[in-house]
This record gives C-alpha cells, sequence and structure tokens, in this order.
C-alpha cells in the first residue's frame, strides 16, 4: 500500500517567514507543505515575483526535509494562475488548489465557473501541473452533488477534485460517504475539523484534527479504502492573531490524529 503524505499549508504560518513556517512544519512531524499564494492574506509565494523564490523555497525544503507538495492560489485569474502554474512547474509541485468561484445556487453560475476552470485546466497542462477544485461554502460548487456536476463538465486530465471534509460537513452531508462518491477525480485533500454546522469553520484552535465534530478517522478510512494516494494538507485558517506557540499546537496535534488514524491503517 502507497503510504500517504502529510502536510500543512502555510497559511497557518501567515505573518511568519516561510523559513518559520518550514521549520515549525518539519518539527511537527509532517511529510511536506503547501504554499500559500493567497493575495492579501498570505503570500509565502508570491507569483508576481516567483522566479527570485525559487532558488530559497527549493533551499528551505532541503533545510528542512520538506516536500513541496501543492499551491493554494485561491484565486480564478488568469494571469496571476498563469504565474502561478509556472512556479509550481519550476518547483516541481503538482497541484495548484483554487475555489470553484461564484455563488451557491446563482443561475448559471455553475456552468460559468465551469467552463472558467476548463479553460485555466488547459493553462495548468501547457506547465505540467494539475489544477484542483474543491467545493466551498456559499459558491458555485459547495456539496457533492454539484462537485459531481463540476466533475461531468471538466474532462480532462489536468483537473482534479480537492475534496475538504469541513466544506462537506458545512454543506450538511457525512464527509467520508461524500468523499467515496468523487474519489476518482480527488487528487488532494484540505483538511481540518470544525464544530457545529458553519457556515464558518470556528476559531483556529477547533479545527485541529480531532477536536470537532467531524468523523476524520471514518474520512481516513474512506481515503484508505478507496487507494486514495496524493496529499492530504492541514489547512487551518484564522489563526493570524495566535502566538506561534498556538499554532504549531495545531500543526502538532493534528499530526498525531492523523498520523495515528492513517498507521492505524497501514497507510504510514
Amino acid at each position: 500500500m502507497k503510504k500517504i503524505k502529510l502536510g500543512v499549508n502555510s497559511v497557518l504560518f501567515q505573518g511568519h517567514e516561510l523559513e518559520t513556517a518550514m521549520a515549525m512544519i518539519s518539527l511537527a512531524g509532517y511529510d511536506g507543505i503547501e504554499l500559500s499564494a493567497i493575495k492579501g492574506m498570505c503570500e509565502h509565494l508570491d507569483p508576481e515575483q516567483w522566479q527570485n523564490q525559487v532558488a530559497s523555497i527549493r533551499e528551505l525544503a532541503d533545510r528542512y526535509a520538506l516536500e513541496l507538495l501543492s499551491i493554494e492560489a485561491a484565486t480564478q485569474d488568469a494571469e496571476r494562475l498563469e504565474k502561478t502554474f509556472a512556479a509550481a512547474a519550476a518547483l516541481n509541485i503538482p497541484v495548484v488548489n483554487i475555489g470553484p468561484g461564484g455563488k451557491k445556487d446563482a443561475a448559471g453560475d455553475l456552468e460559468r465557473h465551469a467552463n472558467l476552470i476548463k479553460g485555466l485546466c488547459e493553462r495548468a497542462a501547457a506547465h505540467g501541473v494539475s489544477l484542483c477544485v474543491k467545493a466551498h461554502v456559499g459558491q458555485s460548487v459547495d456539496n457533492t452533488q454539484t462537485t459531481k456536476q463540476l466533475m461531468q463538465a471538466v474532462r480532462t486530465d489536468a483537473f482534479g477534485v480537492d475534496m475538504d471534509p469541513s466544506h462537506i460537513h458545512r454543506a450538511g452531508e457525512n464527509p467520508a460517504e461524500a468523499l467515496t462518491a468523487v474519489l476518482e477525480r480527488v487528487k488532494h485533500i484540505h483538511i481540518r475539523d470544525c464544530k457545529g454546522r458553519g457556515p464558518k469553520p470556528g476559531a483556529a484552535r477547533d479545527q485541529a484534527c480531532g477536536r470537532g465534530d467531524i468523523d476524520l478517522a471514518g474520512y481516513c478510512r474512506a481515503m484508505v479504502q478507496g487507494n486514495y494516494a496524493g496529499p492530504v494538507c492541514l489547512e487551518v485558517i484564522g489563526a493570524g492573531d495566535d502566538e506561534l506557540s498556538q499554532r504549531v499546537a495545531i500543526a502538532a496535534e493534528s499530526y498525531g490524529y492523523l498520523n495515528a488514524c492513517l498507521k492505524s491503517l497501514g497507510a504510514r
């Protein structure tokens, strides 16, 4: 059985230098990192000047023994994504993650954004990169049904689903069952916990895996039973005002939970 790699989206360490993020992620035991390129929130990778960052990112990844697993771009701006795809290719990062855009239940939004995503996937393919999209609370793709509609609309191999159990949980569904329904196209998993059904995921500390209401053990079981072999990256938002020690605790607690779950299933 192929071992599942665990990483952390560096947005958890927004406001700190990338080296600090990598050092803390490595200390917590993870295999790799997802580089945050989220404009206005956390740009550990800045697509506008990525060429100047490649050497230092590679050096830091080597120093802290972290694999570069993915990039979160969180935009559908074609020009910015073109630069992000180029950066991903230069860094041998296989996946760039974005949201679906649009608004829930807005007439024509899912179709419009599916067409936009098709075009973006063509640009990703030109760089040898996959573009992954996740269901997102309040957007045109927000649950399993709309995820499957997007999968039907975008058939290219450069497209993948980024499956985030917290958004599916907040849509009122069972994330493990939802994962099984779309796993054939899943290339990346964002993971975090949450208490209640939202609409927001709650305080950063409550997004640590095992603290909330999501059956993440069952979610891990669905991953392994479905032979998922892509990265699983902790994505915790809203920690910008927390002390560094609090953020490291979130990362370490989540690693312990996920590693134990996956180890018991033979996937670590």
